[in-house]
C-alpha cells in the first residue's frame, strides 16, 4: 500500500505553538533533504497513525507534498510523551530510491525450541531489532529466525539470522538474539510451594463441607420422625 499525504510549511515555533499544533489534530516535523536542509512541517495526526499502523511501521516509504512538489519520506525517529505516549514531533528524511539507507527492522522468532518443549526451559529473547542497509524498495518488514533446533543453553546469533541477498546485516553478526534458558532453583522452590500450599488447603474445604451434611442429614430424620 502506497501512501501520499499533504504536508503545510510551518511558520510558528516554540512549545506554546506546537501545543496549539497538535490541539488542532496535527504534529509538528522537520522534513530533513538530500542535503540535509531542514524543513519545517504540519502534518495530519491521522496521517501519521496510518503510517505506522502499516506493515511497514515506521520503515514505510510515503510521498509527502508542500508547495507543489512531492517527496519519498520516511519517519527518521519520532518523540512521544513519557506518560501518554502522544506523538508531539517526528524527524523525516528524504528518500532517493537508488540509494542505499540504512535502517533497523523487528526480528520475529519462528517454531518452538526443543529446550523448551522437551527440555523444560524458557526463551529469552534479547535482541528484538537488527540494523540492516538496502535499497529503499527492499526493506523488509521483519527478519525471521528459526529457534526449533535449539536445546537448554543454546543461542542463535545476528549471524544465523534469515535474510534475502540484496540485505546486508550492520549489526554486529555475534550480537545473541535468542538464547534457551533452564528454570533456576528459585522456580523450582516457587512450584514446590505452591503445590504444598494446596495440598494444604484441599483438607480444609472437606472439613466446612463436612458440617454442613451432617446438619442436612439430621434435618431429614427429624422430618422423618415427625411424619
Amino acid at each position: 500500500m502506497s501512501f501520499k499525504i499533504k504536508g503545510e510549511i510551518r511558520n510558528v515555533f516554540g512549545k506554546n505553538a506546537s501545543r496549539r499544533i497538535r490541539q488542532e489534530g496535527m504534529i509538528p516535523v522537520i522534513l530533513y533533504d538530500a542535503d540535509t536542509v531542514s524543513i519545517p512541517l504540519t502534518l495530519n495526526k491521522k496521517d501519521v497513525f496510518a503510517i505506522l499502523k502499516a506493515e511497514t511501521g515506521e520503515n514505510t516509504i510515503f510521498k509527502i507534498s508542500f508547495n507543489s512538489e512531492t517527496r519519498n519520506t520516511m519517519i527518521k525517529e519520532l518523540q512521544r510523551d513519557p506518560v501518554t505516549d502522544e506523538i508531539l514531533h517526528a524527524d523525516l528524511i528524504q528518500i532517493v530510491m537508488d540509494n542505499i539507507i540504512s535502517v533497523s527492522v523487528p526480528i520475529v522468532l519462528v517454531g518452538e525450541a526443543v529446550g523448551v518443549k522437551a527440555e523444560g526451559g524458557f526463551v529469552d529473547f534479547v535482541t528484538r531489532e537488527v540494523e540492516i542497509e538496502c535499497l529503499p524498495k527492499d526493506i523488509p518488514e521483519q527478519l525471521e529466525i528459526d529457534i526449533s533446533s535449539l536445546h537448554l543453553h543454546q543461542s542463535l546469533k545476528i549471524e544465523d539470522l534469515s535474510s534475502p541477498g540484496e540485505i546486508t546485516l550492520v549489526s554486529d553478526p555475534n550480537t545473541v538474539v535468542v538464547l534457551i534458558h533452564a528454570p533456576t532453583k528459585e522456580e523450582f522452590e516457587v512450584e514446590e510451594i505452591e503445590e504444598e500450599i494446596v495440598a494444604e488447603e484441599e483438607p480444609e474445604v472437606i472439613k466446612k463441607e463436612k458440617p454442613e451434611e451432617e446438619e442436612k442429614e439430621k434435618k431429614e430424620k427429624e422430618e422423618k420422625e415427625k411424619e
